[in-house]
């Protein structure tokens, strides 16, 4: 093989943009290759390659690389253009994995390469003529596409002419009539032969049939070789009427091929003056635009004869190309050239068409001229834009410059009007990269994509060429952005409250989080679990797949009024992400503690107490006062006094809100000495509790009271001395639950932003019962679980279990309710 390279500064750039590992240690160049002989020249390479890799140096670190090859024509199918792998310097073993293909060329696939070996093979057979009209240089362009790194790579394929194709006439006979007179060195013209094969393979001479009379003489014009018959010496009609001759065309192929003209001469008298035209090459320009009907010029001859013989009639030439009949037809006597069929000058730029000018004389006389009319581009052909590989999906991770598409861009217009503008016209993070070509693009990322925002892009490029008016062409690309794990599981709010009802089933369900994930797929996919480290948590559980959380066991209110946890939520991505939400459970009081009595002692079960009073007290007097207390809070612990049983109901009243007894009017002499009271004490929860007690009112003469006052004195400060003991323990006993109380409070104030807060109310209009309320704040609005007597201005809130009142927020006033864990007043 012999290899004739060729290379400029701009190539060589290109190229080593697009290879700068491999060019690192070697240069590749624009190579021809031809079938030719098997010498190499290893000296030249050595010096070739050192010129290289001077420029290199010199230019930088870009270069291309396009292969050209050469074959002949007619060659067989399967037939190895060239190992295309090893021009370009391709590893065979990855040629299968990087989808080693052609994908571009003409229209029919001639060519495919084997994945296997690298080369270039004839995939159909290829005729010269009908892929390459014309003698000029006949090329085919391949588009040759490896991936992984992603590389397209131009190999233009020139194909030679064989001699495949005889010479031959329009028409098999020639007449001519010519006048005995005429006189030697007078050229007719013959029939033109046309042989389809190009170069030396085409018509090289004409030749003729020895005889006396006629010789040939060729005239070349352009490409083509016209033949004429030349009168060399003088004809006698009175010795020979007619003279048949053979024209033969030649062309210059190993082994020639010809054909063969009939040639009869008529030998008549007169006519010796023959038509002249007024120029013998009319040349006129027309747009491919131009209408049909349109009069393209007009030729014009004259004959100096008169009568018919200078009567002159106009016609094409038979030796043209059938084309140039069904486009352009000529008026007989006039010589207008009219325009039958549209023109087109992306299918043929310069028409040549031979007109004949006939006299009517005996035998008439010919000239003849030729018209050049060459066809003018007009902008009539959009842009035509090719995807040459696509990649639909892209990694929403993806670094800008990513390549996601490769595109080529064509005109069929010439000159300014195949001059194209390539752009990105929707606003999308996507640019066009130009490659060292020409028209040849990637698109790759511009910027950092994000699915969450958008999961789908169409990409519209717009090509114009600059023609006049402008013409453009649009291709849309969709785009496809997958998942990756770049979110973390969210909860609506930072901090949850929840409520629950003490004295709840244990293992049953208490409330639910939950968490979304702005993640697709297996990224958004959640599981739930509660964060250990804290005592309490050990008693809930949270299914993973909803984040419904149970108890696994029963609160009391009384033991445990609010707590606090943390529940991870982790998605199932790769590498997974999490976040918490930390969950505040406020514990509802339920009525599930009885009143206890303080007042009078309890003994043998029984609260029984003893009041003597003398007879002439008056209506109003304080006979005693009964004290109890509930454990439960709000209207769960607002205790109320009724007598049930009285053996007067004139006597004695009692306030049901204080537990006072006092007389209701003066003793008379006939009321009985001794009285008894049964005072029933219960709270207002739904299902009220309630306890009982016993009172003796014993009615004493003034000085027996006087005297038993001393006694009484002593033995009452035993009982005093015993309901203090009692008072303290169980005024010890709140104290430090609410000590407590406000302890965790304060740790959830400072541990969330939500403004809460949770103290005790101390009510100073009750007397005569141990009650407590708790009052908190969550977000803008306060709650209190009231005691025995609502302030002014209180408001139940539906749904608050009969003992939450919302509060006026007096945060902005100077007085702020003071709140204390209970109040007992005594007497």
């Amino acid at each position: 093989m012999r290899r004739h390279c060729e290379f400029s500064k701009h190539a060589m750039l290109s190229w080593l943009d697009s290879h700068v590992n491999s060019l690192q240690k070697q240069a590749s160049v624009s190579c021809w290759i031809m079938m030719g002989s098997p010498r190499r020249h290893r000296s030249s390479d050595s010096r070739w390659f050192h010129f290289y890799f001077s420029l290199l140096l010199i230019f930088g670190k870009h270069a291309v690389a396009e292969l050209r090859y050469s074959i002949p024509e007619e060659m067989k199918e399967g037939t190895s253009v060239g190992n295309v792998a090893k021009d370009l310097g391709l590893d065979k073993t990855s040629l299968i994995d990087r989808r080693f293909r052609v994908v571009s060329g003409s229209k029919d696939a001639f060519f495919e390469v084997n994945p296997n070996s690298g080369a270039l093979q004839i995939l159909k057979k290829i005729d010269r003529e009908e892929l390459c009209q014309g003698s000029g240089v006949c090329t085919m362009e391949l588009k040759i596409l490896v991936e992984n790194p992603l590389e397209m790579h131009h190999v233009v394929v020139e194909i030679t002419d064989i001699n495949d194709h005889s010479p031959s006439f329009s028409e098999n006979e020639q007449q001519f009539k010519i006048a005995e007179h005429t006189s030697p060195g007078t050229r007719f013209d013959l029939h033109a032969a046309r042989d389809p094969d190009a170069g030396i393979n085409s018509i090289r001479t004409y030749t003729l049939t020895s005889n006396d009379h006629f010789e040939i003489d060729v005239s070349q014009s352009d490409e083509d070789k016209t033949p004429y018959l030349v009168l060399k010496k003088s004809l006698d009609r009175e010795q020979k009427s007619k003279h048949v001759l053979f024209v033969t065309a030649v062309d210059g192929g190993k082994p020639q091929r010809s054909g063969t003209l009939n040639v009869s001469i008529i030998v008549l008298d007169t006519n010796d003056n023959r038509p002249v035209f007024s120029q013998d090459t009319y040349q006129v320009e027309i747009y491919e635009n131009v209408p049909v009907g349109t009069i393209v010029t007009r030729v014009n001859a004259t004959d100096t004869d008169e009568g018919n013989n200078g009567e002159i009639e106009f016609t094409l030439s038979k030796t043209l190309a059938r084309k140039v009949y069904d486009i352009f037809e000529l008026n007989r006597v006039s010589g207008e050239i009219k325009l039958k069929g549209a023109v087109d000058f992306e299918e043929t730029e310069i028409y040549k068409i031979d007109v004949q000018a006939s006299d009517k004389g005996t035998p008439p006389l010919t000239s003849r001229c030729r018209v050049i009319i060459k066809v003018k581009d007009v902008n009539d052909n959009p842009p035509e834009i090719e995807v040459t590989s696509l990649s639909n999906t892209v990694s929403e991770d993806s670094k800008p410059g990513t390549v996601i598409s490769l595109i080529s861009v064509t005109d069929k217009d010439s000159g300014v009007n195949g001059k194209i503008i390539s752009s990105i016209t929707s606003d999308v993070p996507f640019e066009l990269k130009p490659s060292y070509k020409e028209n040849i693009y990637s698109v790759v990322t511009k910027g950092f994509l994000d699915r969450e925002q958008v999961s789908h892009y169409e990409i519209t490029i717009k090509a114009t060429d600059c023609g006049e008016p402008l013409l453009s062409t649009f291709k849309i690309l969709n785009i496809q952005i997958s998942d990756v794990n770049d979110n973390i599981p969210l909860f609506s709010l930072n901090t949850l409250q929840f409520y629950l009802s003490e004295n709840n089933v244990a293992g049953g369900s208490i409330f639910s989080v939950s968490a979304t994930d702005k993640d697709v797929n297996e990224n958004a996919v959640l599981s739930y679990q509660i964060a250990r480290g804290n005592e309490l948590a050990m008693f809930l559980s949270v299914n993973s797949d909803n984040g419904e959380i149970s108890a696994l066991k029963s609160f009391d209110f009384e033991t445990l009024k609010t707590f606090q946890f943390q529940v991870v939520a982790t998605d199932s991505g790769t590498p997974s992400l999490s976040s918490n939400v930390t969950v505040h459970v406020f514990i509802l009081d339920q009525n599930d503690n009885a009143p206890v009595i303080l007042y009078p002692v309890s003994s043998n079960g029984s609260a029984e107490g003893v009041e003597e009073i003398p007879r002439n007290v008056n209506a109003g007097h304080l006979v005693t006062k009964v004290r109890a207390y509930d454990a439960d809070i709000g209207y769960n612990g607002w205790l109320l006094f009724s007598l049930q049983e009285v053996t007067a109901h004139s006597l004695f009243g009692l306030d049901r809100y204080t537990g006072q007894i006092r007389t209701l009017r003066s003793f008379t002499e006939t009321d009985e000495a001794e009285h008894k009271l049964l005072i029933l004490v219960k709270d207002n929860g739904n299902v009220s509790l309630s306890a009982t007690a016993t009172v003796v009112v014993k009615l004493v003469e003034p000085r027996e009271a006087f005297a038993a006052a001393d006694v009484k004195s002593a033995t009452k400060d035993d009982e005093d001395n015993n309901v203090t003991f009692y008072l303290m323990i169980t005024l010890g006993s709140v104290s430090t639950l609410f000590l407590i109380s406000i302890i965790v409070l304060i740790a959830m104030q400072c541990s969330k932003s939500t403004d809460y807060t949770s103290k005790y109310l101390q009510e100073t209009n009750y007397d005569g019962t141990l009650c407590h309320s708790i009052q908190y704040r969550s977000g803008d609005k306060r709650y209190m679980l009231v005691g025995p007597r609502m302030s002014i201005g209180s408001t139940i809130v539906p749904g608050s279990h009969a003992n939450t009142l919302v509060l006026p927020d007096r945060r902005g006033t100077s007085t702020e309710l003071q709140f204390m864990s209970f109040s007992n007043i005594l007497e």
